[in-house]
């Protein structure tokens, strides 16, 4: 499957984004999902993850509570809804197929997609 990562941005402080990931080459339902993001000069990191069927999701603590992972499988499309903005979630950001999220949030395959850059500044 190959999926691209779109709807990254610049946004202020306590600001909003909602970033987007498209699949194609293969239906989305037949993976668990993650988000994923590396800073300059960091590792990247598991931000959110979700299972095939949406009953299980996992946040990282520095995310947790500003996050929300989703999935609409019929539009073959996950979604990360990014509330309350940070600079330190400054990053780019990955989605790609992640290990079942049981207290987690790892991928499958180490293989990335372009990604999609989020900038949180005043």
């Amino acid at each position: 499957v190959q999926l691209q990562a779109s709807g990254g941005g610049l946004v202020q402080p306590g600001g909003s984004l909602r970033l987007s990931c498209a699949a194609s080459g293969s239906t989305l339902d037949y993976f668990a999902i993650g988000w994923f993001r590396q800073a300059p000069g960091k590792e990247r990191e598991g931000v959110a993850c979700i299972s095939r069927n949406d009953h299980m999701s996992y946040y990282s603590d520095s995310v947790k509570g500003r996050f929300t992972i989703s999935r609409d499988n019929a539009m073959n499309t996950v979604y990360l809804q990014m509330n309350n903005l940070k600079p330190e979630d400054t990053a780019k950001y990955y989605c790609a197929p992640s290990k079942v999220p049981y207290g987690g949030c790892e991928p499958l395959y180490d293989s990335w997609g372009q990604g999609t850059l989020v900038t949180v500044s005043s």
